[in-house]
């Protein structure tokens, strides 16, 4: 493989920890990124008044949902790069990387369309009782869901970028989206200057203008890339055998998303019939916990492409030593957000939302959620790691099991003592439990990897 450009970490050759922390720290700041837009949205919204904040919760729900979608196209994409590069076969990289890009453009089309047309009845599932609010979320969804070819691309984008070792682009375009997100949403939240008040409308217009100018720097930066990007011709027909992979690997991930996002999403319905005010507290707090699970997911990126491309040329030892090291880094990452949330929780949550009756339901959530963001962080960053060797399938096999039984769990401990906050406890023992199981399957999987073939592996 030849030398890559200053942007681009060399995942094959250098020393593990230097080269997956080099990896790995843009990543997670680009997560932290991601966060802070949804934290901005909601610090703000959050002054508007709680309606305001489950209006963005009921209709956030969907966009969630939605990346599960893209991750047809980015997971296999992602994937089939890395272990392509990984053999140094540039060809069918580049393939790969074109038939991803096409296909994420086809799922915004669909999801689009379908958002467009049905956006009423899917607000209307939550069964939310204010007119006020159902309107203010259907603005909302119309607006983000419409136009989600943005955030489909960039997501794509981004995975590619660091499949070829550059993680360093997607933070610098994520950081400038932030501070366009960060201008743009008291002007159009509250209505300043020529600007109208559109509240829950306006932090969506702002997301979405902020996504497109990730875009934009995304795209200005393919079109300096000599690793991948400059050779694409997006116009140019994929062939059939590359698009049934990269969906061989992305449908078990993209299924694991949905499904994921679907069971949060008759979660809160069971939420709801707490009040509304409870769905603003899941909006909260599930924003508050994006601290860890977002890092977590940003690393377990990391190690989908450093297992990917050192999986793809048989250094097995980096594969292996690559894993410990990273699962004492986000045990410790995991470990600190515990003790924020179960401790701090308080004082996080009054960022958001000042109402007197909504303040205890926000505390108990954090403290409750608190206890399971160790092994979170530990399952995700442990499935980055699995996928990278292509096994998408076993991950969303536990991952959808466990997931599941969120549902039976919260029914059983709703109707306790414990209320609503048996919910939350649903929610944080099957966290645990995930991140049990996932370190078990793959240090079972590490154990059955041959000795090392590769010549190249450094300590």
């Amino acid at each position: 493989m030849k030398k890559q450009k200053e942007s681009h970490i060399d995942l094959l050759h250098g020393r593990i920890l230097p080269s997956l922390t080099g990896l790995a720290l843009p990543i997670m700041a680009t997560s932290m990124v991601q966060m802070a837009y949804n934290l901005t949205d909601m610090a703000w919204i959050g002054r508007v008044g709680s309606g305001a904040v489950t209006a963005v919760g009921a209709a956030g729900m969907y966009t969630w949902f939605s990346s599960g979608i893209v991750t047809l196209a980015r997971m296999g994409g992602q994937i089939k790069v890395a272990h392509c590069l990984g053999e140094n076969n540039r060809d069918d990289a580049v393939e790969y990387g074109r038939g991803a890009i096409q296909m994420t453009l086809f799922l915004a089309a669909v999801f689009a369309l379908t958002v467009l047309l049905f956006c009423g009845p899917l607000i209307g599932f939550f069964g939310l009782d204010n007119a006020h609010t159902i309107a203010e979320a259907e603005g909302y969804l119309r607006i983000a869901g419409g136009l989600i070819f943005f955030n489909y691309l960039n997501q794509t984008m981004t995975g590619l970028f660091t499949a070829i070792g550059d993680s360093r682009t997607p933070f610098l375009a994520n950081c400038t989206g932030l501070v366009t997100n960060m201008i743009l949403d008291p002007l159009l939240i509250f209505g300043m200057g020529p600007f109208p008040r559109m509240e829950a409308v306006g932090a969506a217009a702002a997301t979405v203008i902020a996504q497109a100018v990730v875009t934009g720097m995304m795209i200005w930066r393919a079109g300096k890339d000599t690793v991948l990007f400059q050779r694409i011709r997006l116009f140019r027909r994929t062939s059939a055998s590359y698009i049934r992979v990269i969906l061989e690997l992305g449908v078990p991930s993209a299924l694991q998303s949905m499904l994921y996002s679907g069971i949060s999403m008759v979660l809160t319905r069971m939420v709801a019939t707490w009040g509304d005010a409870a769905v603003a507290v899941q909006r909260v707090g599930g924003q508050v916990e994006c601290i860890s699970w977002m890092a977590a997911e940003g690393f377990g990126s990391a190690m989908n492409a450093f297992t990917g491309q050192n999986f793809g040329a048989k250094f097995y030892e980096r594969v292996k030593k690559s894993y410990w090291l990273a699962l004492g880094l986000i045990g410790a990452w995991g470990t600190f957000t515990s003790l924020l949330l179960v401790f701090g929780g308080g004082a996080i949550f009054q960022i958001f939302i000042q109402e007197p009756e909504v303040l205890p339901m926000g505390i108990s959530y954090l403290r409750i959620i608190g206890y399971g963001q160790m092994p979170m962080c530990v399952e995700l960053m442990t499935v980055g790691a699995l996928q990278g060797m292509g096994k998408t399938m076993s991950c969303s096999v536990l991952t959808i099991i466990f997931t599941a039984a969120r549902i039976p769990l919260a029914i059983l401990l709703g109707h306790t003592g414990l209320g609503l906050d048996g919910i939350w406890w649903a929610l944080t023992i099957t966290s645990i439990a995930k991140g049990v199981v996932f370190t078990l399957y793959y240090s079972r999987t590490l154990g059955k990897l041959p000795a090392q073939e590769g010549t190249l592996w450094q300590k």
